[in-house]
């Protein structure tokens, strides 16, 4: 079994939704139920899918838990382009959330990637 706090990605998932949590607060009360919860759970749900992967048996499995996480980072990249539109953060803030979430990305598709061969190889 795989130890999914060996993955850098993944910890690197788990700051990003703790900032995502910070950047949260400021969000005006009415969407504390709409937007700011959508934001929160969608990107908890990228280091969760990976570590839920980890769990998994097979390299397939684990590959399609980490495509879960890639379109969970896709859903906080749309949600992020909302919140700056309607000014709950700072466009700096959001291009480092973006930067952040992208650098997370790339590197979960890489490691789709990577595994994916490793199960062809097999």
């Amino acid at each position: 079994m795989r130890n999914f706090r060996n993955y850098d990605v993944w910890i690197d998932g788990v700051d990003f939704s703790i900032n995502i949590y910070k950047m949260t607060e400021n969000f005006p009360k009415k969407e504390t139920y709409a937007l700011c919860d959508q934001l929160q759970r969608a990107a908890v749900s990228i280091p969760s899918n990976i570590a839920e992967g980890c769990s998994r048996r097979s390299v397939n499995e684990f590959a399609h838990f980490l495509e879960f996480s890639l379109g969970s980072s896709y859903e906080v990249e749309t949600q992020l382009e909302i919140a700056v539109r309607l000014g709950y953060i700072q466009k700096d803030d959001f291009e480092k959330a973006l930067e952040k979430v992208q650098s997370i990305e790339k590197r979960i598709t890489g490691l789709i990637q990577t595994i994916r061969l490793i199960s062809i190889n097999e």
